[in-house]
């Protein structure tokens, strides 16, 4: 079986035309060396590094943004309450993600006044566009980032001559936002769930007292939640703690 399948695929490459083989032209694909010793990408590679990096948009949106924090918290919100499924997982995303959008727009628009704009109108290069749209990422991610989190990736990753946290680079910053950022969600969760699991804890002892043991108290609870949520415009109060936490 082997033997035909070798035989099959040599076939194949027999009646391949030579051509096929052959570069006919390599001017779409240069890198042009500009006389300060800068590098200048053809189009041809510039339209293939973004389309690369498209794909990691998703991954980016989610670990080097405030996404990842509030997504946290509002999942514990919702266990808290005791609703497994309303709101939905699109409509807790949905959420999530305008938010991120919200409180990340001061960001965006330096990058897009000192980046994109400047590269779009051909007065810089693109290596420099990658290199000015860094610079506000990692100010807003060693913003929220621990100082003991960076140490301890810094110590594993035995990175050396790092005297000032803007020093570190982007592959130990990342895991170190969001490490931090788990953190703080999770912190933000507890303080949120202290509420409802005081209720739940008062509904379960006055069915106890009263006998009714085959009463589910979270049935019971859940009304009093509801009601205590929306009395306090917790929604309001959570986005506006969510928002605050990153400091707009």
């Amino acid at each position: 079986m082997n033997r035909w399948l070798y035989l099959i695929l040599f076939t194949t490459f027999l009646l391949i035309p030579e051509q096929a083989f052959a570069w006919q032209d390599l001017s779409a694909v240069t890198v042009k060396t500009n006389p300060d010793g800068t590098q200048e990408y053809s189009v041809t590679l510039q339209i293939l590094a973004i389309m690369t990096a498209l794909t990691f948009i998703p991954a980016m949106v989610i670990m080097m943004t405030s996404f990842t924090r509030i997504i946290i918290v509002l999942a514990i919100l919702r266990q808290a309450i005791g609703l497994q499924q309303s709101p939905s997982n699109q409509v807790l995303l949905g959420i999530a993600l305008f938010l991120s959008f919200f409180i990340m727009s001061p960001v965006l628009n330096e990058i897009n006044d000192k980046a994109l704009q400047p590269y779009m109108n051909e007065e810089i290069q693109s290596l420099e566009a990658v290199d000015r749209a860094k610079a506000p990422l990692k100010a807003f991610m060693l913003a929220q980032t621990r100082l003991t989190d960076l140490e301890t990736f810094i110590d594993i990753s035995g990175e050396e001559g790092i005297e000032a946290p803007e020093d570190v680079p982007m592959s130990i910053l990342i895991p170190s936002f969001i490490t931090s950022e788990l953190k703080t969600a999770f912190q933000i969760g507890f303080m949120l769930f202290i509420p409802f699991l005081i209720i739940d804890l008062v509904v379960a002892s006055v069915l106890m007292a009263m006998g009714m043991m085959m009463l589910s108290p979270m049935i019971v609870s859940l009304p009093f939640k509801l009601m205590l949520f929306v009395l306090v415009d917790g929604w309001s109060l959570t986005m506006s703690t969510l928002a605050g936490s990153f400091g707009v």
